[in-house]
């Protein structure tokens, strides 16, 4: 494995409907413009929709990967902005209910090109299942996507907390995506911290808010991502600010990269994802 310091984001939201796929693809482009080298994992595996988003067509997917038939280097798509895609397989039912040992297979896939990797982002499907866990206690960074809406407050809760109390995780970063006000993503991150500071042990940080924007609806339906099509649009423009901050994010400071690590907490499923 390679000794190049990953940073690797796991872009997970609790409930589905706030966004979240959209984050990982926009945030990915608005990275790469700053000249990072970024991989996004479509890690939604019974789901996979980051293809079907850019219009772009899978021949192969991960789960040729985890089947052996193929290198992850021949799984992985081209997108816009440089930005390389790895697609999951949609509707493949053993996709979602893969084992640890498959799990840090597929990771190991990464490993092998953790010299040419500056960003992992992985969209994560929705929910607490499983599969997302898996993800998301593995990454170094936990960006929470959230929207003004009383279950994606309750979700991102129940999220924090399963993480917090099963694997040890303390921080999150907070997203708030559609927000119809400027302070209305202060306002929701502030409901959010005062359960959390009440009933947990976590500290929240956040990163921003991206504005509710109707050229992410005409992006989706060009099958384009917002910050390629409308990149003048305010949602585009959040985006690039966001990115412009998670750059400044510290890198993994272990000699042996990132992801060596990566794979070793989803072999070892009671790890703590932080130590």
């Amino acid at each position: 494995m390679g000794i190049h310091p990953v940073q690797v984001i796991a872009v997970t939201g609790g409930k589905g409907g706030v966004g979240k796929t959209n984050v990982s693809v926009n945030l990915s482009l608005a990275l790469a413009d700053l000249g990072r080298r970024v991989v996004l994992l479509d890690a939604d595996l019974g789901l996979a929709n980051v293809d079907v988003l850019l219009g772009l067509t899978a021949k192969r997917t991960l789960a040729d990967v985890i089947a052996g038939d193929c290198d992850l280097r021949d799984v992985m798509i081209q997108g816009p902005g440089g930005v390389r895609i790895v697609p999951a397989a949609s509707g493949t039912q053993s996709m979602v209910q893969l084992s640890p040992m498959q799990h840090s297979g597929l990771i190991q896939a990464f490993s092998e090109i953790g010299n040419d990797i500056d960003v992992l982002i992985i969209d994560t499907a929705a929910g607490i299942g499983d599969g997302v866990v898996s993800f998301v206690r593995a990454a170094q960074e936990v960006l929470l996507v959230v929207t003004d809406e009383p279950t994606s407050i309750t979700d991102a809760y129940a999220l924090i907390k399963l993480l917090n109390r099963d694997y040890g995780i303390s921080r999150f970063r907070v997203l708030a995506n559609m927000a119809h006000a400027p302070q209305e993503g202060r306002n929701l991150f502030a409901k959010l911290t005062k359960v959390t500071e009440r009933f947990l042990d976590v500290a929240l940080q956040y990163v921003g808010a991206v504005p509710y924007d109707e050229a992410v609806r005409k992006a989706v339906q060009k099958q384009r991502a917002v910050y390629e099509a409308y990149p003048r649009a305010k949602c585009s423009l959040a985006f690039k600010a966001i990115a412009q901050k998670i750059d400044t994010w510290p890198l993994p400071a272990n000699p042996r990269g990132h992801l060596e690590f990566f794979v070793e907490r989803l072999v070892r499923p009671t790890a703590n994802a932080h130590d």
